[in-house]
């Protein structure tokens, strides 16, 4: 004989009721999965001005980055001081396994040219991290830097011509100077003249964030119009 379920077995008027309970959870555990969509994932490959270097690390803009995003997305601060595009080169792809971000930020190439180092290596070293990202599937933006004048006004040409080449290249965004509006204000850098205070950090993230909303409402995340 047939086992009647333990719905059937409940009498009016309690049963369309719970055939009605019964029915919601089933939706609900169907529906769920499908409806809590995943946050994208940002990781931000940086040297010692995203690594927020002679600050508290809360303090530094890619911190106030995911504050401002209030929960909308994620973000991985990759960032090492002193840090090439040889060794980010080195690190990226266990980092791209480790994480698959939706968004790869590329903030390096400071080093390289404090130290000298080839253009043309520079160039190889980010195009190489472009194709590694682009290729797991991640958005990639270049966060370009400059150097003093001291280095020769063709090394710098040169220097600041690989980021601008590089997007032309692959077609990415590119924020031309990361400390546009503080390189140049004695009051918002530290001593050594090539870190940003803390009072800075809130104009980096600002030269920042138009590149970024860009990839991020590409990814389905909604912004506010004005996000402080």
């Amino acid at each position: 004989m047939r086992q009647r379920s333990p719905i059937g077995q409940v009498h009016s008027p309690y049963r369309q009721l719970l055939q009605r309970v019964w029915l919601a959870l089933v939706l609900c555990l169907i529906a769920g999965p499908v409806l809590a969509a995943p946050r994208p994932l940002i990781l931000v490959m940086g040297d010692s001005l995203s690594a927020a270097y002679g600050i508290e690390r809360q303090d530094g803009w890619v911190s106030l980055l995911a504050d401002r995003l209030t929960g909308k997305a994620q973000v991985i601060n990759a960032s090492i001081s002193g840090e090439t595009t040889a060794g980010g080169k080195a690190r990226l792809p266990e980092l791209l396994g480790q994480h698959s971000p939706d968004i790869v930020l590329l903030e390096l190439g400071g080093n390289d040219g404090l130290r000298g180092l080839p253009p043309t290596q520079m160039r190889a070293n980010l195009a190489e991290m472009i194709e590694a990202s682009q290729a797991s599937g991640a958005e990639v933006a270049l966060l370009g830097i400059d150097i003093p004048p001291n280095y020769g006004q063709a090394y710098r040409d040169a220097f600041t011509g690989v980021f601008t080449a590089l997007a032309q290249r692959y077609e990415v965004p590119l924020l031309p100077f990361l400390l546009d509006d503080v390189a140049l204000h004695d009051e918002l850098m530290q001593d050594d003249g090539i870190h940003p205070t803390a009072a800075a950090q809130p104009q980096v993230l600002d030269n920042v964030w138009p590149v970024l909303a860009t990839l991020l409402e590409s990814s389905g995340v909604e912004l506010a119009e004005h996000q402080d």
